[in-house]
């Protein structure tokens, strides 16, 4: 108690006491009592205000310069987000153009099988019996790519990545999917399942989660391949060990759109009755 005391009763400091009575009794303390002092503490006071007007006029003026640069900014910002939506509509318009050409082309050189070659390869638009697939990622995971752990390229984040994704997608082809589609993106033989940062990437288009997988086919018997398949054991377990969300149903009918383009640069269309091209492929499968 007697330091508690002792605080409260001298609060400053001993020290601190003494040099500030010895200053009072020695005149030093409060204003300049000199002339020269007085006339010191004038001209720093008018140096002051000089510099605080001196400052005030600058901005002042430059004031409306930079807003005008500002506005310039504006303009130049506007007018190039402008154009780059003018250029997005012209590339989305051309590509549908040259998607409408290449099925008109596909069902042209197919012959009698036209129209099965164009649904096999995506160029056409494909309704049927079906399941219904949705992979999510972990619930409350950070969509910005945090996570609960540092991410080293596989789903122990909490988050479904684009190998994910890519075996969810071979397993179901290889359980008998007739035609798929990720997000109403649907997938041909030259589509690319990829990743761009944290965004999963289907033919250069992102997506975002939750995945939808439409496949065409017998639903039970596709369900059930799938779920026995190496890649549906793969889904499972990562829905048991990082929390990835998923479910699967049978779908009475599901309808893929048809794929926005194909670009093919190599293979070029044969016809059906050359007895040639037949024996080069028989011999070539044996």
């Amino acid at each position: 108690m007697s330091l508690l005391t002792t605080v409260m009763e001298h609060s400053l400091d001993e020290g601190y006491a003494e040099a500030s009575a010895r200053r009072r009794s020695e005149g030093s303390e409060g204003m300049p009592r000199t002339l020269k002092s007085k006339l010191g503490l004038a001209a720093g006071l008018v140096l002051a205000a000089l510099v605080v007007t001196l400052g005030g006029a600058e901005a002042q003026v430059a004031a409306p310069v930079v807003a005008k640069e500002r506005e310039e900014l504006i303009d130049r910002v506007n007018a190039e987000t402008a154009t780059a939506d003018t250029l997005e509509a012209d590339v989305e318009k051309l590509r549908k153009d040259v998607g409408e050409r290449q099925r008109k082309a596909l069902q042209e050189h197919g012959g009698d099988q036209g129209g099965l070659v164009a649904l096999l390869s995506g160029a056409t638009p494909v309704e049927g019996p079906g399941i219904k697939l949705v992979v999510d990622d972990a619930e409350n995971t950070d969509q910005g790519g945090g996570g609960p752990r540092e991410s080293t390229g596989f789903a122990d984040t909490g988050r479904v990545r684009d190998r994910d994704m890519q075996r969810v997608v071979n397993g179901l082809w290889q359980s008998g999917a007739e035609a798929v589609a990720i997000n109403g993106q649907r997938l041909t033989a030259l589509s690319a399942i990829r990743a761009a940062g944290d965004a999963i990437l289907v033919d250069n288009r992102p997506l975002v989660p939750p995945y939808t997988v439409l496949a065409v086919g017998d639903g039970k018997k596709l369900a059930a391949a799938f779920r026995d398949s190496a890649d549906g054991q793969y889904l499972q377990a990562l829905h048991e060990s990082f929390d990835i969300r998923t479910s699967i149903s049978e779908q009475e009918k599901v309808r893929l759109p048809a794929a926005p383009s194909l670009i093919v640069r190599t293979a070029e269309p044969q016809a059906a009755d050359t007895g040639s091209g037949a024996a080069d492929t028989g011999k070539g499968t044996s």
